[in-house]
């Protein structure tokens, strides 16, 4: 991100790029609950609309503000609030764009138009910043938000605050992570996920040492693996979960963990480029999948007043699990070396898919029937 770039070349400082980090997605995690009632509180259509346009104004704020380190923080910070509120919104509001029938379609779209995102904008600000210098790239930046903006301007769907079952039952900030933990088939699917996080996303640190020391790859083969990836989470996305039957989302989610695990450590078991890369588009097969199921079970299961703290609750979860994580890889990477943090990485997640598999086997065998979605409203 042109951001990184820009502080990384004025202060030379890793506390201020990592200060960057923090400031970003910080607010997605301690903010979860206050914006996930927002969101059910209010309209979710236009609570994305003014989410993205204070975004666009903040984006371009930073390019007038390239010159203050302090700045740049509070104004990402900022941001961080916009992505807290946005994105429990934008997922919010996919039920009712959708249908239930197509869920894992849209869910589908929605990740292909992330991951998208995720591999083409650093590499385009990047290319923005040296062409134009960093005020350029972030005034492109906020073109992007006010694009969403639009988008929701546009929209024609509407998802309104809807009654409590009981005007004796609260509305509390915290329901949305309680349900997903009260529920025992979401709570399975849940515990997993956050606990793969916790390490797997440490492969963050862990990969650029373990291809360049361990692989000797050059700076072309470096980029084609990493694109491995990505067009496994792609193919996930859009081929393989919507194949997967409603009646077996959980059973999805926990495969894909594992298969996402098992394709990032395997690659430090045979040291072969080939091999390594194939593993990473299974991998990513795995990651692309398991994204697009663990959302469509949350709008399944979860009753729709309560889907703007859920899926808050989720992003919290997972960004600090995230976090976790990139400060956690970069110490075992320090102490382990790039390798073995990359394999446990990617073990220690196939574990806590097996071990969720044989408690989801558990769970099945003692029903008397399966777990149904839950009731609208």
């Amino acid at each position: 991100m042109p951001l990184t770039l820009h502080l990384q070349e004025t202060t030379d400082s890793a506390l201020a790029v990592a200060a960057l980090f923090v400031a970003l997605w910080a607010p997605v995690v301690v903010l979860a609950p206050v914006a996930g009632l927002l969101v059910d509180r209010l309209e979710a259509r236009g609570v994305l609309l003014v989410a993205s346009l204070g975004q666009a104004a903040i984006a371009a704020g930073l390019a007038l503000a390239l010159d203050s380190v302090a700045a740049i923080l509070v104004l990402a910070m900022l941001l961080g609030v916009g992505f807290a509120v946005a994105q429990p919104a934008e997922f919010s509001l996919v039920p009712l764009i959708g249908g239930d029938e197509a869920l894992t379609e849209i869910n589908g779209l929605v990740e292909t138009a992330r991951y998208v995102g995720m591999t083409a904008g650093p590499a385009l600000g990047g290319l923005l910043a040296g062409l134009g210098g960093t005020e350029a790239a972030m005034l492109v930046n906020a073109g992007t938000f006010a694009a969403v903006a639009l988008a929701a301007l546009l929209l024609k769907t509407r998802r309104r605050p809807q009654p409590r079952a009981t005007d004796a039952e609260p509305e509390r900030a915290r329901d949305g992570v309680i349900f997903l933990f009260r529920d025992r088939t979401l709570a399975l699917a849940m515990t997993v996920v956050f606990v793969s996080l916790l390490f797997m996303t440490a492969s963050v640190t862990a990969e650029v040492f373990f291809l360049r020391e361990d692989l000797g790859v050059s700076d072309a083969v470096y980029g084609l693996v990493f694109a491995a990836w990505t067009v496994g989470m792609v193919a996930g996305a859009l081929v393989v979960a919507r194949r997967v039957p409603a009646s077996a989302y959980v059973l999805g989610v926990l495969l894909a963990v594992g298969v996402q695990g098992a394709g990032l450590g395997l690659p430090t078991v045979w040291l072969v480029v080939g091999f390594g890369a194939a593993m990473w588009f299974i991998g990513g097969l795995g990651h692309g999948t398991k994204n697009v199921l663990a959302r469509t079970l949350i709008q399944q299961r979860v009753p729709d007043r309560l889907h703007g703290r859920a899926f808050a609750a989720y992003n919290g979860l997972r960004n600090g699990a995230e976090l976790f994580a990139l400060a956690g890889g970069g110490l075992l990477v320090a102490a382990l070396g790039g390798r073995t943090t990359l394999a446990l990485a990617g073990a220690i997640p196939v574990v806590a898919a097996l071990a969720g598999l044989a408690l989801y086997v558990r769970q099945r065998g003692g029903a008397a029937a399966p777990p149904q979605p839950a009731p609208r409203g």
